[in-house]
Formats: structure tokens, C-alpha cells, sequence
């Protein structure tokens, strides 16, 4: 079968469903998982890290400039999402193989209670996303006295 200029085919269910075959991301690969947004067209992998003042989350993302990625925290979700271009093809071109993803990403991760959602900082370089998520003090718990109902 020769993948040609038609491939990858963003907006082809089954074209998708085809290159999720070959590329292992359909059966057996535990890469992917829940936070990809349906209406991603590629995943960028992501690692994260905790350290005991921070979560440290490293996604790769070549071709985009961090400028164009659009990061939110909202309700305990930290959310990325951004477009990444394919190929500008000139006339009379041909490629013989096409694999790099292109097309919109889109990610969810529920963050813990002990995340700082006002903390959040985030930068790139040489391709790798990297947002740091600072963690709350810890807070020691407080006892509260019970007394007793005064009589009125």
C-alpha cells in the first residue's frame, strides 16, 4: 500500500483509525490514555514528574512555537492545546513518505488539591514544553474544640 500525498488524512475517520494501527497507538501501546481531547488529531507525549515542592510536566511539542500553545487552568484541570502545521507542499513536489503529525493537539490533566493553580509557569525549548506546578504549604492539621452548648 503506498501512503502517498493523501496520507495522513486529518479528516478521515478511517485514515485515522488506519495510521492508530500502524503506528501502535491502537492496541497495546499504554501511551495513550484519557487526557487526549477527542477532537485531537495527534497526541504529543508527555512526562510528569513530582517533586517534594512541585510537579513538573515535559511534553514534547517540535514545530510549534510556545508562543501558539495555549495552556489554562481551570476547576483542578490543567488544560494544553495548540496547532501544529503540516507540510507546505509546492507544485510538482512529491513525497514518498509522509509520518510527522500535524493538525490540532489538544490535553487534559486533573492536577491534585496539593497543586498551586496560582504558581503555574510554563516555557519552551528545542521542542519540549515544560510547566512547572508549584504545590501548596502543607498545612498542619487544625484541632477544633467541642464545647459545650451554653444554656440561654
Amino acid at each position: 500500500m503506498q501512503r502517498g500525498n493523501q496520507w495522513p488524512r486529518p479528516q478521515d475517520p478511517m485514515g485515522q483509525l488506519f495510521d492508530r494501527l500502524f503506528d501502535g497507538s491502537l492496541f497495546g501501546d499504554n501511551s495513550s490514555d484519557e487526557s487526549a481531547v477527542v477532537t485531537s488529531q495527534w497526541v504529543p507525549r508527555v512526562d510528569i514528574k513530582e517533586e517534594n515542592d512541585r510537579f513538573v510536566l515535559f511534553a514534547d511539542i517540535p514545530g510549534v512555537d510556545p508562543a501558539d500553545i495555549e495552556i489554562q487552568m481551570d476547576k483542578g484541570l490543567l488544560t494544553i492545546k495548540g496547532e501544529r502545521m503540516g507540510v507546505a507542499k509546492q507544485e510538482g513536489e512529491r513525497f514518498s513518505r509522509i509520518e510527522r503529525r500535524h493538525g490540532v493537539f489538544h490535553r487534559r490533566f486533573a492536577l491534585p488539591d496539593s497543586a498551586d493553580p496560582d504558581g503555574i509557569t510554563a516555557h519552551g525549548e528545542n521542542g519540549v514544553l515544560e510547566i512547572v506546578i508549584p504545590k501548596r504549604p502543607e498545612t498542619t492539621p487544625r484541632r477544633i474544640q467541642v464545647g459545650a452548648r451554653k444554656a440561654g
